[in-house]
C-alpha cells in the first residue's frame, strides 16, 4: 500500500515563546539572555527567534525533530568552514531545561529571504553548483544517514511517490503525465553513486537570497551520506530562470544517469509540496518545480 501523504504541516507539540527562550538562555548563557528576542518564523520543525542583531536561537518544536538538531550541532561546524555560502552552524549548545524537553542551538543570524519569496537570478546557477562541488565531498563512515532522502534509493521510495501523488491530483490538476515520465526514467536509472555528504531539504525554504545573489543554506537537519543527487535537485526546486538551470548543469559535471535520478528527486520534492493543503507557500513551490520540470533544461 502507499505510504499515507501528510496533507498538513505538522502540529507542533510544545510551544516556543520568547519567554521561554529568555528562560533557558538566563539558566545556561547568561551573558545573551538581555540581547532581545523576536520569534521569526515557525518551522516545519523547529521554531527560529532571533536574538539581538547577530544571532538567532533554533527550537525543535517536534519530538521528531530533536535528533535532527542533534545532527546539525555535530556535524555542521565540521563541514562549514569549507561551503562558500553561509549556514547557520551553531555556535553556542542547549539542554533541556525549564520544561522544554530538548537540545537547541544559538546560531548565526543569516540575511536574506527565502527564495520562493525572493528568487534568485538567472546568473547564481554557477553559485549554486559550486556550493553543492563543496559540499558533496566523502562523508565519513559514522555520518549519519537518512531514511528518506539521498541514503535510500529512489526505487525505495515508490510507495511515498504514489501516496503523494495521488494526493496531489486530487488537489490539482494537470500534473501527472510529466511527473509519471520523469519519475519513471529516475527509478530506472543506474543508481552505483559515491557516499557523499548531502543537505537533504534544499528546497526554497531552505535557502535565502539578498539582492538575488543565493546568501546562505539553512536548515540542516536532513544532512546525511550518500547519494548526491538528491541535492542536485535544487536546479528545479530553486532556479526560475532556465539559463541559470542550464549552467549549473554545465558547472557541476555530473554523469547524466545522475542528472536522471536528481530529476526524480526533484519529482518527489514536487509531489510532497503539492500535497500539502494547509499552506499555500508549499504547492506554490511543487507548481513550479514541475513546470521547470517541463520547460527544462
Amino acid at each position: 500500500m502507499p505510504e499515507t501523504a501528510r496533507t498538513a504541516e505538522p502540529q507542533p507539540e510544545v510551544e516556543v515563546t520568547p519567554d521561554l527562550a529568555r528562560a533557558l538562555l538566563r539558566d545556561q548563557h547568561p551573558d545573551l539572555a538581555d540581547l532581545p528576542i523576536a520569534l521569526a518564523e515557525n518551522g516545519w520543525d523547529n521554531a527560529m527567534l532571533r536574538l539581538g542583531d547577530a544571532l538567532a536561537l533554533r527550537l525543535p518544536r517536534r519530538g521528531a525533530a530533536a535528533a535532527l538538531i542533534v545532527a546539525e550541532q555535530t556535524w555542521l561546524p565540521r563541514l562549514a568552514p569549507r561551503l562558500p555560502l553561509p549556514t547557520p552552524a551553531p555556535v553556542r549548545v542547549g539542554m533541556p531545561g525549564r520544561g522544554y524537553p530538548h537540545r537547541w542551538s544559538v546560531v548565526p543570524w543569516l540575511a536574506g529571504k527565502p527564495s520562493d519569496l525572493a528568487p534568485p537570478g538567472p546568473d547564481q546557477g554557477e553559485a549554486l553548483a559550486g556550493f553543492l562541488r563543496a559540499l558533496h565531498q566523502p562523508a565519513p563512515a559514522d555520518a549519519p544517514t537518512n531514511p528518506y532522502r539521498g541514503s535510500v534509493r529512489l526505487a525505495d521510495r515508490v510507495d511515498a511517490f504514489e501516496g503523494r501523488l495521488a494526493q496531489s491530483m486530487r488537489l490539482h490538476d494537470g500534473i501527472e503525465p510529466t511527473l509519471r515520465r520523469v519519475w519513471a526514467e529516475a527509478v530506472a536509472a543506474p543508481a552505483h553513486a559515491p557516499r557523499t555528504w548531502f543537505h537533504g531539504d534544499l528546497h526554497g525554504r531552505n535557502v535565502l537570497v539578498k539582492d538575488g545573489r543565493l546568501s546562505a543554506v539553512i536548515d540542516w537537519g536532513d544532512m546525511a551520506a550518500g547519494d548526491a543527487a538528491c541535492d542536485l535537485a535544487a536546479v528545479w526546486t530553486l532556479l526560475p530562470h532556465a539559463e541559470a538551470r542550464r549552467r549549473a548543469i554545465a558547472a557541476y559535471d555530473a554523469s547524466e544517469p545522475t542528472w536522471t535520478r536528481a530529476r526524480g528527486w526533484a519529482v518527489l520534492m514536487a509531489v510532497m509540496l503539492l500535497s500539502i493543503a494547509d499552506n499555500p507557500r508549499m504547492p506554490a513551490m511543487g507548481r513550479a518545480v514541475v513546470e521547470r520540470l517541463e520547460t527544462g533544461p
